[in-house]
Order: structure tokens, then sequence, then C-alpha cells
């Protein structure tokens, strides 16, 4: 059973159904399965050096012949270098977090890559679309990681009504209903972040993954003390303690962290500050905010590489208390897909005949 919607169209994809590029999950392993399945698998890159992107891109190429893509940081020092690499490797889609430059946008297209930034308001939507994007991803409140307050719910139809190019839903989806539905607002499909990383390939830890599937949908806040801005995270003593923890001790720890994550990288430090001043241009952050930042991908890294709740967060939808499974990736796309189909077949239909 297959949905022909504008983004397997688009992309080449046989599902309507995206796997998010989430740092130190989104590896070859599961973007390999989620491609093999039928979805658009994404390759969080932000964590990776460019030599890592690379060999990545080939490990999942060697693993499947479907098309998939790579997120990519457009406040990147290097993000021009990154945008090359994806051409080279004839990757099919480059994703974005933040909104890439117009000038970005337009060497992928010219080389034939399809750009799908992720947006989280409908000015944003409007601004990337002017710029030649190909799709967005509109992603609502209930989702994981850096999130806005608009639940998808309003969010969604008013990208869709504000924009000429598929929109893709993100924000509280898992099963096939929420796939009908989004389809129903006129999205061209969803995407998941939380769902795919509660699934047999993904190379969590199965001890965290347990830790996801016991929360209700209670089990999330959003939190700025991570990193200075809105984030989604479980409910953890960790949390609780960021919460309370002073500006000064705040401060320490990310400076720490942005240590532990430039020895990881290899990156140097005029990388690393250059970064955090395209950073601060594009997000309008403070610098408070910018140091902040570091903690991100170190403190992600413990609870969902290391495997340590108790030293690190982790990310998550509002969507964690509806899962209760960790089915492989062909299984959870086979099973959406059926079941939209199925929903779809049942709807009743209005005739619209004279009486």
């Amino acid at each position: 059973m297959t949905l022909d919607t504008a983004l397997t169209r688009l992309v080449g994809v046989r599902h309507p159904v995206v796997q998010t590029g989430m740092g130190w999950v989104a590896g070859p392993r599961l973007v390999s399965a989620v491609a093999a399945a039928g979805g658009l698998g994404i390759l969080a890159s932000a964590t990776m050096t460019l030599a890592e992107l690379r060999s990545a891109v080939r490990e999942v190429r060697s693993r499947t012949a479907e098309p998939f893509g790579v997120n990519l940081r457009a406040d990147a020092t290097d993000a021009p270098a990154r945008v090359q690499l994806l051409i080279d490797e004839g990757v099919r889609v480059a994703s974005f977090a933040l909104a890439p430059s117009a000038s970005l946008i337009e060497t992928l297209k010219d080389a034939g890559v399809v750009v799908i930034p992720s947006v989280g308001a409908v000015r944003h939507a409007v601004k990337v679309a002017a710029w030649g994007a190909d799709a967005v991803i509109v992603q609502g409140g209930e989702g994981g990681g850096h999130t806005g307050s608009v639940a998808t719910t309003l969010l969604l139809p008013s990208v869709v009504d504000a924009v000429d190019i598929p929109v893709v839903a993100a924000g509280g989806f898992y099963d096939g209903r929420g796939l009908v539905a989004a389809l129903a607002y006129g999205a061209a499909g969803v995407a998941m972040g939380t769902r795919f990383l509660l699934t047999a390939e993904s190379t969590v830890p199965q001890a965290v993954k347990e830790a996801y599937l016991a929360r209700d949908l209670t089990g999330t806040v959003v939190t700025t003390r991570v990193d200075g801005i809105p984030h989604r995270v479980l409910r953890t003593d960790l949390v609780d303690a960021l919460e309370h923890a002073g500006r000064a001790s705040a401060l320490l720890r990310a400076v720490r962290n942005a240590t532990r994550f430039r020895r990881l990288t290899g990156l140097s430090w005029p990388t690393l500050i250059r970064d955090g001043v395209a950073m601060r241009r594009t997000r309008k952050l403070t610098w408070s905010q910018v140091v902040m930042a570091a903690n991100t991908p170190m403190l992600l890294r413990a609870g969902l590489v290391e495997g340590h709740p108790d030293t690190g967060v982790l990310a998550s939808g509002q969507v964690v208390g509806a899962i209760t499974d960790l089915p492989t990736c062909a299984n959870l796309i086979d099973g959406m897909v059926k079941e939209a189909t199925e929903i779809i077949a049942g709807l009743p239909r209005t005739d619209h005949t004279a009486r």
C-alpha cells in the first residue's frame, strides 16, 4: 500500500513519512532502515565532523539505494563545505533546522538537491518559500527539541494556507490516524523524531528507550535551562536541577561542555567561536545564550549515546506518552500507511447528486 502525495513525488520515496535529523540518534543504521522501508531518513550532521559526515553518507549508500537526506546547521561556518559534500555524494535531500540563506538554497537546487528547511512559524515558512525552498517541515509545540508554543493543529493549516510548496507536518505524530489528520489539513506527509528514536534500529541504549516508554503524556517539560532557548525534554532529576541552578553555575557547565565537544569533534577554538558569533547573529541570541548552547550536544550525548539520563538530557516530543512499543522501521511505516489507507477508505462519502 502507498499514499501518493506531493512529498513522495518530490523526493522519490514510497511513503509520505519522514524521520527527522536527531543529533546522536539519526545515524547510518536508523536512516538506512527508514529509507529501505520507503520513508525519508535524514542523517543528523551537527554532531559530526566533515569527514565523519562523508563516511556516514557513504555507509547509508552502502546499505540502501533509496533516497535519503542530511540535516545541516545553516549557521555553521563550514556550511558551504557541507553543502558541497552533499552535492558531491549525490544526496537527494538537504534538511535545515534553521532557515538556510538564499545562496545556499540556490547552490543546492542548481545541483538537483531537494531543499526542505524546518520551521516553527508561518513567517519563516513564507521566507524560505520565497527563497526557493522545495518544501518545509513545520513543527508545532508538541514536538521535541527546540519548539515554539503554537500547537501543530493550528500552525500546520496556517502554513499550508500561506505557502504554495509541500508542507510536512511534525509534532505529535506516531500512527496512521495522525497521518490521515495531517493529510486532511493539507500536509503532504508527516515527520517524526521521538517515534523513530523508539524503534528497533535506533542505537539509543535499551535502558534509555525503556525510560522513554515509561513516560505518560505529562512526562516532558519545555525548559530554557539546557541551552538558553526553549527545548522539550523528558522530566528527570537532572532537568529539575538545571531548572533551579544559578546562572553562574549554568555558564560554567556550558564552558566545560564546550571544551568536551571541541575535543570530541576535533574542532578548534577559533572555529567554535566563529560558530558562536554566527549563531548569535542568525538566531538573535544573547552571549549568555550562545555560551549555554554548548550544553546541548554534550548533555544529549550523555543520555542518548552513553545511556546516562542522570548526567544527560533526553529530548522528546509530548507524543512519547502515547508510544508503547519498539517496532522495526519497516513495521512502523507499513503499519502507519496500512492504517491510514484503511481509515481513508472507510470515511463517509458525501453524495453530491441532486435530491
